[in-house]
C-alpha cells in the first residue's frame, strides 16, 4: 500500500510534463534561407527568404536579375515576408554576393536542397 500512497504526491517543481523551454524566451534567429525547387524538366526556381526588413527588396532583385543574368520576382506572404524567386539554381551565387555586399554574415546564410 505504500506505493499507492507515493503515486498521489504532487510534482511540485519536477513536473515531467512541464515544457523545457517554457521559462526562457524564444530567441530570434536571423536566418536567410535559400532553396531550390525543381518545376519541370531541367528547370529550376531559387527562393530567398528571411532578408531583414532594413533593405529595399526591389533592388536587391534588380541586382541579382542584371548580375546573374535571370529572372526574378518577389512574393508577399503574411508570415514569411518577403521571399525572392529567381530563375535557374542561383543559391552559390546568391550567397556570395550578400557576403560580398555585406548585407549578412556567411554564418547566417542557410542553403537548403540538393
Amino acid at each position: 500500500m505504500s506505493n499507492i500512497e507515493e503515486l498521489n504526491v504532487p510534482f511540485g517543481n519536477d513536473n515531467p510534463f512541464a515544457d523545457v523551454d517554457q521559462d526562457k524566451p524564444q530567441q530570434q534567429t536571423n536566418h536567410i534561407h535559400l532553396r531550390v525547387q525543381q518545376r519541370n524538366g531541367r528547370k529550376t526556381l531559387t527562393t530567398l527568404q528571411g532578408l531583414p526588413t532594413e533593405y529595399d527588396v526591389k533592388k536587391i532583385l534588380k541586382s541579382f536579375k542584371k548580375v546573374f543574368a535571370c529572372s526574378g520576382t518577389i512574393i508577399e506572404h503574411d508570415e514569411l515576408g518577403n521571399i525572392l524567386q529567381l530563375s535557374g539554381d542561383q543559391r552559390l551565387k546568391i550567397a556570395e554576393f550578400l557576403v560580398t555586399e555585406q548585407i549578412a554574415k556567411k554564418t547566417e546564410i542557410v542553403v537548403h536542397g540538393f
